[in-house]
């Protein structure tokens, strides 16, 4: 090995080293700020009930007990008991794993497809743009509920159907965005160089142009999940959500509407919770946005 082979030998943990310290530079910058600190800390807790809440209820969450019916919450029952005699904290824990999932699923039918139509519409431009974006605009067109409410009316309602209906209403907010960011570096020198040096367009896409707008994809999946998961939840408390004996929050509060004066326990116990999950991932959402803002100092 000659003496310049050596000196362009790069040492194999330094991608990890780098990409480690980026790791911890970023987290440390992250939950710098209160608000990342306890969003995360309420985010957590919703994640740790949805995963391992079914092992740790006090009761069986769909047992009916007609005895207790509209306990009010005491040493054995902390929330109280519903209009059929079911223990409000267990449910609660246990309808956070519909909260989590609605986030995941909305989202996700909403930005994979999202982000698919927007990188073609930027990179091949012309009648294919043209074409999208009047659809796109077509579709945002009409009121947000309203479309979702259409989309829950053609299949049905359930909780899956509202999951779908919440992502395909945020389909087209997606597709701009990306194609918006897309657009910005597709103009940029290195990617002029990797088409000149023969890459396909695919390539181009998903391993150059991707990558570099991925910070505003992350920020805006972090504040629309609880758009997503509020959305939801009115669905169900329109009727066409989660049915029940579904624990979830919307599909609780609506079942528990009629009884707000004479035991308001079983409309604040749901209430509360949709409250303290959408705060806690707003506040880590903003948090992410002003971290990943490359105008913040």
């Amino acid at each position: 090995m000659t003496a310049i082979e050596s000196n362009l030998i790069v040492p194999e943990d330094l991608p990890t080293t780098r990409y480690r310290t980026g790791v911890r530079w970023f987290l440390r910058r992250l939950f710098r700020k209160r608000a990342a600190r306890i969003g995360g800390v309420i985010v957590l807790v919703l994640i740790l009930c949805a995963v391992f809440g079914q092992w740790f209820t006090p009761y069986d969450p769909f047992n009916i007990q007609t005895a207790i019916r509209l306990k009010p919450p005491s040493l054995q029952h902390v929330l109280g008991t519903d209009e059929q005699g079911r223990d409000l904290f267990s449910r609660i824990i246990y309808g956070s794993r519909y909260t989590l999932m609605i986030g995941v699923i909305a989202v996700s039918v909403a930005a994979l497809p999202g982000i698919f139509v927007g990188l073609l519409c930027a990179y091949y431009g012309g009648w294919v743009d043209l074409l999208v974006m009047r659809l796109v605009d077509l579709m945002l067109s009409f009121p947000y509920i309203l479309l979702t409410l259409a989309v829950v009316a053609i299949l049905g309602p359930s909780l899956t159907n509202a999951m779908i209906a919440v992502g395909i209403a945020g389909i087209p907010s997606y597709a701009r965005l990306i194609r918006g960011s897309s657009l910005s570096v597709k103009e940029e020198d290195y990617v002029t160089a990797e088409r000149a040096l023969g890459a396909s367009n695919s390539r181009i896409m998903m391993h150059t142009i991707f990558p570099n707008i991925l910070s505003p994809i992350v920020v805006y999946i972090s504040l629309d999940m609880p758009t997503a998961v509020l959305s939801a939840a009115a669905l169900s408390f329109l009727g066409l959500g989660a049915q029940p004996p579904t624990p979830e929050w919307g599909a609780m509060m609506v079942n528990a509407r009629t009884f707000v004066v004479s035991a308001p326990w079983v409309v604040l116990a749901p209430g509360m919770s949709i409250f303290v999950a959408i705060l806690g991932m707003n506040l880590l959402g903003n948090a992410l946005r002003d971290v990943m803002d490359p105008r913040a100092g």
